[in-house]
């Protein structure tokens, strides 16, 4: 029973400290792995200080947010009906027969389907499908979409699942963040500027569609460019671009491109058979810098292997939309101007502190009023956080954001499914 109860104890500990799943899960979190080291440590710190709880909790994540998910807990708990038990629906499917038979027996659990019916045809589960549309406040289209699954699936019980889920990803974080740092959390389609421990700033971001996601990453701000030109990546230009020059050379004119070679020199699109080309093309198309670029008045450069990056855009109005993944992969700004201004005042600080040069604030608002393409270098790095949190606690109450890129799903079938 001694072996059996150190087990245990050791067991939470590691779960506590570095989650529960393994390092080939999803999470790829390949140093979970905690040596005999550290349990020694454990051990005897627990012996020496008599107090399970007190030991436990400082292995815990010491991220503010995490404490405050934490906190919303029980009056979720309180309030929770573990009772009723659904068939959980996994979205996007594979067979749509085999999806369709699910979510007909969901519909049946909740009494959306009376018992007595045998078969429901097409048309009837389109009318049963608009009336739980109406009645959830979801757009009405007789359709089994993403949105109306999440629906279903947010019972007490997957919503404790995604509680569970959430507050594990925080142990994947640093023991320790920066001072301050850029923190975007993707579902909540919201950048945050933290500054110790306050939040500084707030935007609302646009950020990639499901096919073209936004990475997950850790990085800090290298750069700010003013009026950029943007180069299309090759995922774009073979998804989008080609097809269209295929059909019509004179598409890039219509939509602002220029063609080059990858030396500069600018090339007819006419003059190129298009038809040969499958996989990608030996040139670079950019959009020039204006008014009318993609990446609108300023992008903000951070190293990373994904080509993403945090800029403007001319499509301001998809900002008041309630679902904003609709990007090819980087986080659009609503804010930016505020951001160019805290990353700028960072800087000015460091020159005085330091006794250096720096770039006057006159200058960034000359470039921008005559929409001049100049490159900022910022020598105060600003950390960025891109991550994906769906669960989160506010003022004391538990708020859920859309499991957009289905990482809840993944995460689930590893955390549950022999549960």
């Amino acid at each position: 029973m001694d072996i059996m109860l150190t087990d245990a104890y050791l067991t939470m500990a590691k779960h506590l400290h570095k989650g529960r799943l393994h390092t080939d899960s999803i999470y790829k979190n390949f140093d979970s792995t905690l040596g005999h080291e550290f349990y020694h440590t454990f051990l005897n710190q627990t012996l020496k200080e008599g107090m399970v709880t007190t030991v436990l909790s400082k292995l815990e994540p010491q991220h503010k947010a995490y404490h405050e998910l934490k906190k919303a807990l029980p009056e979720f708990l309180d309030n929770a009906d573990f009772s009723k038990q659904f068939t959980y629906l996994s979205y996007p499917y594979k067979d749509s027969v085999s999806f369709v038979k699910t979510l007909i027996q969901r519909l049946r659990e909740e009494q959306f389907i009376d018992t007595s019916v045998n078969r429901i045809d097409s048309a009837s589960l389109a009318r049963i499908l608009i009336k739980i549309q109406k009645q959830r406040k979801l757009t009405v289209d007789g359709k089994f979409g993403n949105q109306l699954v999440s629906s279903l699936n947010s019972s007490d019980a997957e919503k404790f699942c995604r509680i569970a889920i959430n507050l594990d990803r925080y142990k994947l974080m640093p023991d320790t963040m920066p001072l301050r740092y850029i923190w975007v959390n993707l579902p909540s389609y919201f950048l945050q500027v933290i500054d110790n421990d306050t939040i500084a700033l707030e935007s609302r971001v646009v950020i990639g569609k499901s096919k073209t996601r936004t990475p997950l990453l850790t990085s800090a701000i290298s750069d700010m460019v003013t009026y950029p030109q943007w180069t299309i990546p090759n995922s774009i230009i073979v998804k989008e671009i080609l097809p269209a020059l295929k059909r019509n050379p004179g598409y890039l004119a219509r939509k602002g491109y220029n063609l080059f070679t990858w030396k500069g020199e600018e090339v007819d699109p006419y003059s190129v058979n298009w038809s040969k080309y499958t996989k990608g093309i030996p040139y670079k198309i950019v959009q020039g810098s204006g008014d009318a670029n993609a990446l609108g008045i300023m992008k903000f450069n951070f190293p990373n292997k994904y080509s993403v990056y945090l800029h403007d855009t001319n499509q301001r109005y998809l900002f008041k939309n309630e679902n904003r993944s609709l990007s090819h992969g980087c986080v659009r700004v609503q804010e930016w101007e505020q951001l160019v201004w805290y990353i700028h005042g960072l800087d000015s600080v460091a020159s005085v502190n330091t006794n250096t040069r720096f770039l006057p604030s006159d200058s960034i608002r000359n470039w921008l009023a005559h929409k001049e393409k100049h490159v900022i270098p910022v020598k105060t790095k600003l950390p960025v956080y891109f991550r994906y949190f769906t669960a989160a606690g506010i003022n004391g109450k538990l708020v859920f954001y859309n499991d957009i890129y289905n990482e809840d799903q993944q995460a689930r079938v590893a955390y549950f499914s022999r549960k």
